[in-house]
């Protein structure tokens, strides 16, 4: 989660003008809500690779058990 010293930069955001003017109406500070919310989807995506990235070494580590019990599938049809 950003601290309040992490640097600000400006950036353009293309939001719908209603949207806009609905959250108005719940924030004073909409930059504040917008890296609130901007945090926790960066924060998921983040579970989300790291999930992803931790079932294919879980892959990669169940197939190579089977290549070291059984071998390769291709041994039995090699041409060498």
């Amino acid at each position: 989660m950003p601290s309040q010293t992490d640097r600000k930069r400006a950036v353009n955001l293309t939001l719908s003008e209603g949207l806009v003017e609905q959250a108005r109406g719940y924030t004073d500070n909409l930059s504040a809500t917008v890296e609130e919310l901007l945090t926790g989807y960066v924060a998921s995506q983040d579970d989300a690779r790291q999930g992803r990235r931790e079932m294919a070494d879980a892959c990669a580590a169940d197939w190579n058990a089977v290549h070291e019990a059984i071998g390769s599938f291709a041994d039995e049809h090699s041409t060498l």
